[in-house]
């Protein structure tokens, strides 16, 4: 976080204003949850607050660009929150983008820690959704597991009548750890993004000290440092009709080595996303995505995982004046494949949720959510829970754009 701090104020004392933007969210939230103890807290539900509690949370998300010239640009974002379990502060991305535009085609070379394009939900600044306060739980896995610290390259081509053809591929490394909170945690529903270098809390399972007394017992750590000195890989394509239609498929391979480096294991994981949308956020909007993947560590007949996962949903949107109703349907699951002397990994569950949004002024949003979440976790009868991870959550939020 110091190197982008000090990045950010080079470029401030050299840029002039119309090539310096800066943009942020500061965000408070109450939440009234029933259910298990939230995984952050060490138990195994799937939301970030549960027991039966009333919780509140607190956060300011900052990005700064510096853009000399629509061939280059620079794009720093961290995040700061307060909540009953973090205190905390640091990175969410940092890269450049360079390109070259020509009348019908651009180029565009980007370099740093970023999220892919692949999010049909989570489509606003600083990767936030303008339709729900928690997100899919196939995108509250994106923002924990899932961010390449790496090198991307994208080719657009519009043809005479408007349609736009996106073709990229990204080499990655940073995400060895992916794999481990669906692998041994199982899908959550919330709106977390994993910040550089922070370590994410695992449950208390039972096979953790037993069969893998070399993992770090204190969580997992999504984003850092490189284990297994590999090179990951994505590949993507587009057909997008602008303010109507787009169709995307993209593939993920982080290519791990499934081997234990300095007190974490490289997950091999590897999933497909397609993904589709309709009509426009200013107006309708209907949205989908759906991941198919499977993820594993360590070998047989010792200690290891394997599983197949597959997360999917079905967002609909409509802005009307100051207000927005959004309501989603989700479907997610983890299917045991090792089969081996540890703790059953399998997961499955639904969720639906309903969401009204209220634009107070220009900058100030105003917002209310109900989420419901079922579903059972197999790994917590043997860590001495229960496997019933049913649970809901109203939320209220107020968040303020600068």
């Amino acid at each position: 976080m110091r190197s982008a701090t000090i990045l950010v104020l080079l470029l401030a004392t050299t840029a002039s204003a119309e090539q310096f933007h800066l943009v942020g969210y500061v965000t408070g939230r109450g939440v009234s949850a029933s259910g298990p103890a939230s995984w952050l807290a060490g138990g195994f539900g799937r939301m970030q607050a549960g027991a039966d509690r009333r919780e509140g949370f607190a956060s300011a998300q900052v990005g700064f660009d510096y853009e000399p010239s629509q061939n280059f640009d620079v794009h720093v974002s961290g995040l700061a929150r307060h909540d009953r379990w973090d205190d905390d502060a640091g990175l969410v991305e940092a890269y450049a983008d360079a390109r070259i535009v020509g009348a019908n085609d651009q180029l565009q070379f980007r370099v740093g820690q970023f999220f892919l394009p692949t999010s049909r939900e989570n489509k606003g600044d600083l990767w936030t959704s303008p339709y729900t306060i928690n997100f899919s739980a196939l995108n509250s896995w994106i923002g924990e597991e899932f961010r390449p610290i790496g090198a991307d390259l994208e080719w657009k081509h519009t043809t005479p009548g408007g349609s736009v053809y996106t073709l990229a591929g990204t080499a990655f490394r940073g995400n060895d750890t992916m794999g481990a909170l669906l692998g041994w945690r199982g899908w959550s529903v919330g709106n977390r993004l994993s910040l550089y270098n922070q370590v994410e809390p695992l449950p208390r399972l039972w096979s953790l000290p037993r069969w893998f007394p070399d993992q770090r017992l204190d969580g997992t750590k999504p984003f850092g440092r490189d284990l297994d000195g590999r090179t990951g890989f994505a590949f993507r394509t587009r057909y997008t009709l602008p303010e109507r239609f787009n169709v995307q498929v993209a593939r993920v391979d982080n290519r791990g080595e499934r081997e234990l480096y300095r007190g974490e294991y490289a997950w091999q994981t590897r999933f497909t996303l397609v993904s589709a949308e309709f009509g426009r956020t200013d107006a309708t909007v209907l949205a989908t995505e759906y991941m198919v993947g499977d993820t594993g560590m360590g070998f047989a007949p010792a200690g290891w995982v394997q599983a197949d996962f597959h997360a999917g949903y079905v967002l609909l949107s409509h802005k009307r004046n100051r207000n927005r109703f959004s309501a989603r349907y989700d479907w997610f699951a983890v299917d045991e494949r090792d089969f081996s002397r540890a703790e059953d990994n399998t997961d499955d569950g639904r969720s639906w949720t309903l969401t009204w949004f209220y634009d107070v002024t220009a900058a100030m949003r105003a917002g209310a959510e109900f989420t419901q979440v079922t579903g059972t976790h197999a790994a917590a009868v043997r860590s001495g829970f229960n496997a019933n991870v049913d649970g809901r959550a109203v939320t209220v939020e107020v968040r303020y754009r600068f």
